[in-house]
């Protein structure tokens, strides 16, 4: 895929994610690069992209708050005065399941710097990936059974009963759009091999994430966790990850809420993911070889997931993720749809591997 740049990615957001046009009013709420999440430039690569396009642009600094995310009375009548607001921040995504004003066109950036949005996640045409989730949710919503395996023991199956009108899936637009609308877990059951706990982003708290020396399954009963088996001492702390997070929320501790896989091929993650949990766990959810669970709290996200890696999820006897690699061209239509975006095919035909779990330093 030629000519990838940041603002190239910056552009397809706002183009074809947006669709602003040229007199909009641009606000961007974004988080300073000192909280470690999003980086310095990104406000610039937008803002540049946005004023070359024609629109006015605002920026308003709205910080992160782990403990009480939300909506000020300031934020709100800068909001009033927009057209379309961009969180790059995690103030939206923390908020992306709540009420936000009508009438808006809100977006939610998954692109967290210079590196993604000037990478294929960012450059591949949002149209393409919207007809993608599209085409997996309707194979998803018309099967009978579907089954997923990992290297690792995973091995749980069910029939999806999905929810697609507005209440199944947050209303805001993300960009990129990186995975399908989530299954419900309540009618499937298995186990699911996992390597380590961490959270959701939607609370934050200490000791975010378990890490295990072995991988431990969790037992799933239809949309229930009934228990860890693995190492014991692993199996424990797993166990008490659970006990403690949905003690301090006071949330049902055994419900597993929902899963989805990534979608897009070019969301790679070039950092080590043991450097910063919860920026990995924010936006690489969306890389192919990742399947996401929702756990803890009969709400989505919930507060703890579990992370597959290189699923192979079978649908009605088709494979479409086989060890890690989406295969878009066996969806209904999915070959028409990589014929009509070059870009997206070439990131089909060489995916991005890095999902932060190959460097040590």
């Amino acid at each position: 895929m030629s000519d990838i740049t940041p603002e190239r990615g910056a552009r397809n957001l706002l183009t074809n994610c947006a669709h602003a046009t040229a007199g909009d009013r641009l606000l961007i709420a974004y988080e300073p690069p000192e909280h470690g999440y999003f980086d310095a430039d990104s406000v610039q690569i937008v803002t540049h992209a946005a004023r070359s396009m024609g629109l006015s642009v605002d920026a308003v600094n709205v910080g992160f708050n782990p403990d009480n995310p939300h909506l000020s009375a300031d934020l709100l009548a800068r909001f009033e005065t927009a057209d379309i607001i961009l969180f790059l921040a995690r103030l939206g995504d923390q908020l992306r399941f709540s009420e936000m004003p009508q009438g808006k066109k809100i977006i939610v950036s998954f692109a967290l710097s210079r590196e993604l949005f000037g990478s294929g996640f960012s450059n591949g045409h949002h149209d393409a990936f919207l007809d993608i989730k599209a085409g997996i949710n309707g194979v998803l919503n018309r099967a009978t059974d579907v089954r997923v395996t990992c290297p690792l023991g995973t091995d749980f199956q069910g029939r999806p009963e999905m929810n697609l009108d507005t209440t199944g899936d947050t209303s805001i637009l993300r960009f990129p759009m990186s995975v399908f609308t989530p299954v419900p877990a309540h009618s499937f059951s298995g186990r699911v091999a996992l390597k380590f706990l961490t959270g959701t982003g939607s609370k934050y708290y200490d000791d975010y994430t378990v890490e295990f020396e072995g991988p431990v399954f969790a037992m799933l009963e239809s949309g229930r966790l009934t228990g860890f088996d693995g190492d014991p001492a692993d199996s424990a702390r797993a166990e008490a990850h659970y006990d403690r997070v949905a003690g301090k929320f006071g949330i049902d501790r055994n419900f597993v809420h929902s899963w989805h896989a990534g979608i897009h091929p070019g969301c790679g993650y070039p950092w080590d993911m043991r450097e910063n949990f919860e920026r990995w766990g924010g936006s690489a959810f969306g890389n192919p070889r990742i399947l996401h669970f929702h756990t803890c709290g009969a709400y989505a996200p919930g507060e703890i997931s579990w992370n597959v890696f290189d699923p192979t999820i079978v649908i009605d006897g088709v494979t479409y993720w086989e060890n890690g690699a989406f295969h878009a061209d066996r969806l209904p239509g999915g070959a028409t749809i990589l014929d009509k975006h070059p870009c997206a095919a070439a990131l089909f035909a060489d995916p991005d591997l890095d999902i932060g779990l190959r460097r040590t330093g």
